[in-house]
């Protein structure tokens, strides 16, 4: 229900920044997801899908998504993860050549991910950078899916907030720090 009355701005009055809620803040239909991506959430991935340009390969051979669901367990097949950003080397860009994907699902396509990008949100942070354990009941986590189911070579986590970017490399079958070089990071493609 909302209030009958505003409450009172100061003068000069507060910038909408400050004082209007954000998807965070308020409750959604979804107790899994607290509401539809913001801004940031949009243009990012459109940006990342622009300049992703892997050296000797096909553009037609290159699957970029976003926000799009990433099927990973036959036997679990409601099982997802939603990642903001990822890339497949050697699946066409068009499903059958003419049909956009409405899903990512591993046991048709048999190739996972080469790289993955999460964007940091206040909910978030904590599955992202592997910081917490499902109960056994429950899925995987976002990191366990990543770094032992899907096995994918790169994965990283962007702050908006702090500006930091955290790359991780799977090395021996577990995620590494990976360091930027002059603020870039290297990938290597095989």
């Amino acid at each position: 229900m909302l209030p009958t009355r505003l409450p009172p701005q100061s003068n000069p009055p507060l910038s909408p920044r400050l004082t209007l809620p954000t998807m965070y803040d308020l409750p959604s239909e979804n107790p899994e997801e607290p509401g539809l991506p913001d801004e940031f959430h949009l243009y990012q991935p459109q940006l990342l899908r622009e300049t992703f340009q892997p050296l000797g390969w096909n553009p037609e051979t290159i699957f970029t998504a976003a926000d799009l669901n990433l099927y990973y367990d036959l036997r679990h097949p409601n099982w997802y993860k939603r990642p903001d950003w990822f890339a497949v080397l050697g699946i066409p860009r068009l499903y059958d050549g003419n049909n956009l994907r409405l899903s990512y699902v591993m046991w048709q396509e048999l190739v996972s991910p080469f790289v993955v990008v999460e964007l940091l949100s206040p909910g978030t942070e904590a599955e992202d950078l592997g910081q917490t354990t499902p109960s056994p009941e429950a899925p995987p986590s976002k990191w366990q899916v990543y770094e032992q189911i899907l096995r994918v070579p790169y994965y990283i986590v962007f702050s908006r907030y702090t500006n930091q970017i955290k790359p991780f490399c799977l090395v021996g079958g577990e995620y590494k720090p990976n360091q930027l070089n002059e603020n870039r990071l290297f990938i290597l493609i095989d």
